[in-house]
């Protein structure tokens, strides 16, 4: 996304708002493996919620991975 940096005397300049992504390494038990995921803080709070295997099988279901 794009937006504008605004001083205290209101002048603007253009800015990047970045995702707030993380290289993590996740124990796959399934497969007896770690796995490198890079992913957003969100991404990081879905898979402690849903756990991992479920995780992964929506990411591929919606086609955000393609394999892992």
């Amino acid at each position: 996304m794009v937006g504008n940096n605004v001083s205290h005397s209101k002048k603007r300049t253009k800015r990047k708002f970045y995702p707030n992504l993380h290289d993590k390494k996740f124990y796959l038990a399934e497969e007896d493996r770690w796995i490198n995921l890079r992913v957003s803080s969100k991404g990081i709070r879905i898979i402690n919620k849903v756990g991992l295997n479920s995780a992964l099988k929506e990411a591929m279901e919606k086609g955000y991975i393609t394999k892992y």
